[in-house]
């Protein structure tokens, strides 16, 4: 089951939410810590934080994540996780200049946070979830990018070919400019001996 289908299934599992008057959103805080580091600096950490936000209410509960948060609202836990997942290993979508940023915001609220997940998809599927449009700029994006990728290999390799010719060449005039040394000598020599003979 991939990452999307686990989601969906999370959210599916959710339609008697007993959190629908609140809206929560996991997120990472750097804090610093009591330590130092070895040149006296503070050593900072990330710490799982949680934000609630009730109807009706202008305040804001905003606290480092529990467990009993994290239960308490699996989904929005689960979002926060599979964010960092695909995050490590893929491109942000507040990356891809494509979006608008509702079609960013309805894009993590499916669980999909790369133009990676959202290329990864199957045409259906994002035909089924009003992303065709979406999918098939990320598919075209990710092409153009591979394209760029091998380009960019190409260049580096005629660079490192053009450096070892340029290193050959400085070799070879060396080698001429000794050749050229020790023929000057062997006519040195060989007049002297003339000059003896």
């Amino acid at each position: 089951m991939s990452d999307f289908e686990l989601f969906q299934s999370l959210i599916d599992a959710s339609k008697s939410n007993q959190n629908k008057d609140m809206v929560a959103r996991f997120y990472d805080r750097s804090l610093k810590t009591s330590e130092v580091d070895e040149n006296g600096l503070p050593i900072f950490k990330d710490v799982c934080f949680i934000e609630i936000r009730v109807k009706d209410s202008h305040d804001v509960f905003d606290q480092p994540a529990s467990e009993d948060k994290k239960k308490r609202f699996p989904i929005e836990y689960n979002r926060y996780l599979l964010a960092k997942k695909q995050i490590k290993d893929g491109s942000p979508l507040e990356q891809f200049a494509f979006l608008t940023a509702a079609e960013i915001d309805r894009l993590k609220y499916r669980g999909i946070f790369t133009v990676e997940a959202l290329a990864a998809l199957d045409k259906e599927k994002a035909a089924d979830l009003n992303l065709k449009n979406e999918h098939e700029l990320a598919v075209r994006f990710l092409q153009n990018a591979q394209n760029n990728l091998a380009l960019n290999k190409s260049l580096k390799i005629e660079e490192d070919l053009k450096r070892q010719l340029k290193e050959k060449d400085n070799r070879i005039a060396a080698l001429q400019n000794e050749l050229a040394t020790v023929q000057q000598k062997l006519n040195a020599l060989n007049q002297k001996r003339k000059a003896t003979a």
